[in-house]
């Protein structure tokens, strides 16, 4: 025996001494103790590894999702993009390059995320400053990061629903799920255990009987590995068409859970009543209540109640639709307990002003719910006040000093301000609107609803009769009729209606004149009078509206007013100037409109849009301010109209000037733009019939300066032109008859200013034939013009024709007279340059003064005497 343990023991000495010197490499035998028999080892291969840790990561995303933390994401979000660059030669190794859809799944849900919570002002608004900007840089840099995996996520949009398809996932997770919780897609589930002895093995292989790599094939197969490393890593075999049909069952089997617990949960909350959560806070399920139940409701809780819901007015974090329903609620408790007027006032002055205060930007106009309800309650508050006479509402009064349990009841607030902002709320929305759709006209329907109010307050205001208040509401009711055509006024004219009938015109000649009267600011007089001026020239008043601006003196100051009386002093004199053209006042027309029509911006001047402008002429802020003056649509005046009869105008005054002094070479032009249109129609070298108005025009001036009356009125009285401007007019046909008689008028001028020198003599009879015109017409014409000595003529009334004197230089005689003023200037022009030559050169002394003086003295007088001698000897001559 102790010779066996001896040899035993030495061979075993020599055995271990010779692998330790010659084997080195050889297999390391593991002994474990027995606390490390008890610790479960797992073996990993790369592809799990890296995969787990991109889970982990999307996990986190998912949990600062749902709890709105923008900063923890993004800093998520960061180290996703580090883990997938990790994986990126796992993923080309085992996926053939393509990219794991739980990853495609996690980015879409990500920019799905970030859209909305983009898209959400109000929360956005309501964020720390450090999300707000971890937000806008997690969305940028969610964008460029998205760009390489556009193709990827076209995929998945196009089937959403589809599950990942993970090997891992399907290998690693138990064979049975429980039905009360599903696993979660993507989310790697601990593998079974693989332990070093027999028996463990088999205790392993009783428990996990389904799992593919049993102990018992590990123990098998220990003598085909050298190392245990290679024993760990050593993968079953199986047979491939049994393990996708194993797959494809637990994916349906794990869908159909899904769906069942999805649908259980359904009804559970619907039973419940359960709201939607927003914003990452549970919402109750019902609102909070505003008593409680065993409360008396009285006055004094209620307006201490009232307070507390004004007091978180404007502060951070205040939920302003939760506070107006608030305030709605209140009313409808008050309204049933009959608290009396006092309280109901004072709570709709809370409901208008948090309804006002919904909108946190000035310049955007309020959503249609809230400007229904703040019509609503205006007409409630102004009925109360109306009916109840004991009420006084006024800014004077302090909070502590209202009373509203006994009257007289005083509180404190203005009605007048509520109007005027809900007036200029009304023309807000008007101006977001598309003018050319069918939201313009439902919301052009409640200025109906709008002048009701107004009127209301008038009513109110004429109880309190403070001057200032009246003189301010009254200017709003101008600024809802002054704009307004009424056609009861022109029947009153014309007898058709009787004197009694209260008219828009008697209605602004009221109240102009008791701001005329009563107001103390030049502004609402200013804008009174401008618009008094306004509706006298659309209903055709005339005289009155002319004398109305001569006897202002607005035209000398409106240049110090604000650019919206501007606006109004602009719109005034465009309807000045087609008030002259209807009563025939041709240079009064043209005089009205030629400051519009000259700039070439008459649709800025009016504010009726904006015109194109290079990037540094306007800035943003300053096209933001003058977009928030732009008139309201209905509104604007034609501007084709205004240009058509500016131009016509010019062309009834500039056509005969142009005639009498056809070789003057001191002509001075009348009308610029109507010279350009018409110098810019002779340089063209082919001229088509005319299409445009400005077209039409210019053809009309053509003809008429041939003195071709017919033609001339073709032009411009058509179907067309009648369809663009001349239909717009009130009384069309009228206004037609007008232009013709006038453009007969000015084109037999033009004729004789033309062909007199051709005559000696012409019978007045043959010009009435050849216009069309009455002889007594005729010859009032022509004396007119003899006696302005613009025709050097005479009248022989027993032959009734026109005697020529033939005063006048024919035309080659006034082309010589031009070229000698011409050659005048240049002897002219050359002397003076002659004189600075020799003044500088060769008169530098004492007698330099003298010289020039002695010259100045000659070309000062003797010069003019020379110039004069030799103009009446070229008369002479003639």
């Amino acid at each position: 025996m102790s010779r066996f343990f001896a040899g035993s023991d030495s061979d075993s000495d020599s055995s271990s001494e010779e692998e330790v010197i010659q084997r080195p490499a050889g297999p390391t035998i593991f002994t474990f103790s027995d606390d490390e028999e008890e610790v479960k080892r797992v073996v990993r291969s790369a592809k799990q590894k890296r995969y787990e840790e991109l889970n982990n990561i999307i996990k986190q995303i998912r949990n600062f999702k749902k709890i709105k933390d923008m900063s923890s994401m993004l800093n998520s979000f960061e180290d996703l993009q580090k883990a997938f660059v990790k994986a990126a030669p796992v993923i080309a190794k085992e996926e053939s390059g393509q990219t794991p859809r739980f990853f495609i799944r996690c980015l879409v849900e990500m920019e799905d995320f970030i859209n909305e919570t983009w898209d959400d002002k109000d929360f956005r608004k309501n964020m720390s400053k450090n999300n707000s900007k971890s937000l806008a840089s997690m969305r940028q840099k969610l964008r460029k990061y998205l760009k390489d995996f556009e193709d990827d996520i076209a995929k998945f949009r196009e089937n959403p629903d589809q599950p990942d398809d993970d090997e891992e996932e399907d290998k690693n997770e138990p064979k049975e799920d429980s039905d009360d919780e599903p696993p979660l897609k993507n989310q790697f589930i601990k593998a079974p255990v693989i332990k070093e002895t027999k028996q463990d093995s088999d205790s392993e292989s009783d428990e996990w009987p389904s799992d593919s790599e049993s102990s018992s094939e590990s123990s098998e197969d220990e003598g085909k590995y050298t190392s245990m490393r290679e024993r760990f890593l050593k993968k079953t075999k199986e047979d491939d068409e049994e393990k996708e049909k194993r797959k494809e069952e637990k994916r349906k089997e794990r869908k159909d859970k899904e769906i069942r617990k999805l649908k259980r949960q359904a009804e559970e909350e619907d039973e419940e009543g359960w709201e939607k959560v927003k914003y990452g806070i549970s919402l109750p399920s019902e609102k909070p209540k505003m008593f409680a139940k065993d409360a008396e409701i009285d006055l004094n809780l209620v307006i201490k109640k009232l307070g507390e819901i004004i007091a978180a007015r404007g502060k951070k974090r205040t939920d302003r639709r939760e506070q107006i329903e608030l305030l709605h609620e209140l009313q409808a408790i008050s309204d049933r307990h009959k608290l009396g007027p006092a309280i109901h006032v004072k709570i709709k002055f809370a409901i208008i002003s948090s309804i006002f205060d919904y909108n946190p930007k000035v310049s955007d106009a309020m959503k249609h719910e809230h400007w229904t309800k703040l019509l609503e309650r205006m007409n409630e508050m102004l009925d109360i006040l109306l009916s109840n006479p004991n009420l006084i509402v006024a800014e004077s009064i302090l909070e502590d000093n209202e009373s509203l349990e006994e009257p007289p009841f005083k509180i404190r607030g203005c009605v007048l301000t509520s109007v005027e902002r809900l007036d200029d709320e009304f023309t807000k929305l008007l101006k977001e609107c598309d003018p050319h759709s069918n939201e313009y006209v439902e919301r052009l329907k409640d200025e109906s609803r709008v002048s009701a109010i107004i009127d209301k307050t008038m009513k109110y205001l004429e109880k309190t009769n403070i001057p200032s208040e009246l003189c301010r509401i009254y200017l709003r009711k101008i600024e809802h009729v002054y704009y307004k055509f009424d056609p009861r006024v022109l029947q009153q004219k014309a007898g058709e209606l009787s004197k009694d009938i209260f008219t828009s015109l008697q209605e602004m000649d009221k109240l102009c004149k008791f701001i005329y009267a009563k107001d103390n600011t030049d502004r609402l007089r200013t804008r009174a009078i401008l618009s008094h001026i306004y509706h006298h020239a659309l209903h055709d008043n005339w005289f009155q509206a002319r004398d109305l601006v001569l006897m202002s003196h607005l035209q000398e100051t409106i240049q110090h007013s604000d650019p919206s009386t501007q606006i109004l002093y602009n719109r005034m004199m465009a309807h000045l100037g087609l008030c002259a053209f209807r009563h025939a006042n041709i240079k009064d027309a043209h005089n009205c409109l030629v400051d519009l029509m000259m700039t070439g911006k008459p649709k800025e001047l009016l504010a009726q849009g904006l015109l194109p402008q290079r990037q540094h002429e306007r800035s943003k802020e300053q096209e933001k301010i003058e977009k928030q003056r732009q008139m309201p649509f209905h509104m604007h005046i034609n501007l084709e109209l205004l240009e058509c009869v500016y131009l016509v105008s010019a062309m009834l005054i500039e056509i005969p000037y142009m005639a009498a002094h056809e070789f003057d070479a001191r002509r001075r032009m009348i009308s610029k733009t109507f010279y350009q249109q018409l110098r810019s129609s002779e340089r063209q070298s082919l001229v088509g019939p005319p299409e445009s108005m400005r077209e039409h025009v210019v053809a009309a001036a053509k003809a008429m300066r041939n003195g071709n009356w017919s033609g001339c009125n073709n032009f411009i009285i058509n179907e067309k032109m009648n369809a663009k401007v001349w239909d717009l007019f009130y009384q069309a046909d009228a206004v037609r008859s007008m232009l013709t008689k006038l453009i007969k008028e000015e084109s037999l001028r033009t004729y004789l200013f033309t062909y007199s020198h051709v005559y000696d003599s012409i019978s007045m009879a043959t010009l009435a034939s050849m216009f069309e015109m009455a002889k007594s017409v005729v010859h009032s014409i022509i004396s007119k013009m003899i006696i302005n000595e613009e025709l050097m003529a005479s009248l022989d009334d027993p032959t009734q024709t026109v005697v020529m004197h033939r005063s006048e230089p024919s035309r080659l005689q006034s082309l010589a007279l031009q070229l000698a003023d011409k050659i005048n200037n240049f002897v002219d022009s050359n002397e003076r340059i002659l004189e600075t030559k020799q003044g500088n050169f060769f008169l530098r002394g004492s007698n330099q003064g003298n010289f020039r003086g002695d010259r100045q003295n000659y070309r000062g007088g003797n010069n003019q005497n020379w110039d004069r001698q030799r103009r009446d000897h070229r008369k002479d001559n003639y």
